[in-house]
């Protein structure tokens, strides 16, 4: 039986990269929106890393700060393609944001369906857990920087 040559780890790693900068670039864009900023707070205000900047800066003002981040992150996922230690720092921050926002998982509304319980996942619960496998893309877009950092690749 014939198989034909599966594509290499490069073609696999830009369309992760690709991916997750489209991502980025769509969710950030989007914090800059009123009904983005209204819908993350109800889960970012009461967050006990971005409480603070609900107080300082106001509802808009913390949600612009979290999309300028994400293009930022997006921006450096894409210049990876170019540099590898922007792929590193790029890859690290997307890790970061990711495990940040599943931590928003512990004690949200509506994590588990009502009735249900776990492993049901309510719309909350829907809505955060792919963020698993983002994290997972991030972290492949570092490793493949570090791994491009060593001598002889």
């Amino acid at each position: 039986m014939y198989l034909p040559k599966p594509p290499g780890d490069a073609v696999v790693v830009a369309g992760l990269r690709w991916t997750m900068v489209l991502i980025f670039a769509l969710f950030g864009i989007s914090k800059f929106a009123a009904y983005e900023a209204a819908g993350v707070a109800m889960i970012a205000g009461k967050h006990p890393l971005f409480s603070w900047m609900y107080a300082l800066w106001g509802e808009q003002g913390a949600s612009n700060l979290i999309g300028t981040v994400e293009l930022l992150t997006g921006a450096m996922i894409a210049l990876g393609a170019f540099s590898t230690r922007a792929s590193v720092l790029g890859g690290a921050m997307g890790v970061a944001t990711f495990c940040i926002t599943l931590t928003f998982s512990f004690g949200a509304p509506a994590f588990w369906q009502a009735g249900y319980g776990a492993p049901f996942l309510g719309q909350t619960g829907q809505f955060l857990m792919k963020d698993a496998v983002l994290l997972a893309a991030c972290f492949a877009i570092a490793v493949n920087g570090l791994r491009r950092m060593q001598p002889g690749k």
